[in-house]
């Protein structure tokens, strides 16, 4: 029965499949062919605003008229604090330091709610409740900024790594003959990363009309890097005394490898205290458990005769 079930199933699923080629199967490779040839078509506003993530077309409306009928609740001397951290973090979301702050209100309060609840299916008291909600309520304040710390530490590592590399791209690039912004092209075009981003977004800066020094500074400023501070310093020292630019980035690329190999080595030095605490709490106890085990139950069988 089993069987025959299946081999109808999928008989019927064979004989629609050809079906659907039948009719549609050529309209369907001309149109594919079409698009090939000629592109896809453009989408309409309604399809763009529809193909836009859900933050973009719910989330951040809302947000944005919540900042403007609770604007008190934001501290404007914090603004330009969480505007530079959200900078320094990617700008996760594409949210501005009110949305962001909106968020941490909204957060707090889903999370005092859930500890709320979560205490009444517990059958707590109620000065349990209300320490259990107090409780959710911190965490849920403090768990944005949490993610927003860790984004931070992830970017500023991964530029770390990445600056040698590209610096090294760039030393080649201005040696064979290119000029700094050309190089910069060069860099955005054959890497892949953040670095490469922000010199597409330096170049914009810089075509758009705003001198070099003032976008290095900029890009210095939104990374909040120190190793590529230094970079985009030299680079402006360079560029206002006329010192060359090979030479500086030769520099500056043998100084962030000797900083890198520092830090693996800082690493290294600290691996075996981080590893104390777990061999003496998990790792002795279960070796002395399985060499000291057989011998303390022969002990005791002789003790107990």
């Amino acid at each position: 029965m089993i069987l025959s079930a299946a081999a109808f199933f999928l008989a019927i699923a064979f004989f629609l499949l050809g079906l659907y080629q039948a009719l549609w199967g050529e309209r369907l490779q001309i149109s594919q062919r079409v698009e090939e040839v000629l592109g896809a078509p453009a989408l309409s506003f309604r399809e763009q605003e529809l193909k836009a993530p859900f933050l973009q077309r719910v989330v951040r409306p809302v947000l944005r008229k919540m900042i403007g009928l609770a604007g008190v609740l934001i501290p404007a001397e914090k603004t330009a604090v969480l505007e530079e951290k959200l900078n320094r973090a990617g700008r996760p979301g594409g949210l501005s330091a009110g949305e962001y702050a909106l968020l941490k209100y909204f957060t707090a309060g889903a999370a005092g709610v859930f500890s709320f609840f979560f205490s009444g299916t517990l059958h707590l008291e109620p000065v349990q409740t209300c320490l259990l909600s107090f409780l959710g309520v911190l965490l849920g304040w403090h768990l944005p900024n949490f993610y927003l710390e860790a984004r931070i530490r992830d970017r500023a590592e991964l530029i770390r790594k990445e600056l040698p590399d590209v610096l090294d791209l760039l030393t080649v690039s201005v040696e064979a003959g290119l000029g700094f912004d050309g190089a910069l092209l060069k860099v955005a075009e054959k890497k892949k990363g953040l670095l490469a981003k922000e010199f597409s977004q330096i170049l914009r800066e810089i075509n758009m009309g705003k001198p070099r020094r003032e976008a290095l500074r900029d890009a210095a400023e939104r990374l909040g890097v120190d190793e590529f501070s230094s970079f985009a310093g030299s680079i402006i020292v360079a560029d206002r005394l006329g010192i060359s630019i090979g030479n500086v980035l030769r520099a500056q690329s043998a100084q962030m490898r000797n900083k890198r190999r520092q830090r693996a080595e800082e690493r290294a030095m600290k691996a075996p205290v981080k590893m104390l605490f777990p061999m003496v709490f998990f790792i002795f106890p279960a070796v002395f458990l399985v060499l000291l085990g057989p011998a303390v139950i022969k002990i005791s069988k002789v003790f107990t005769r």
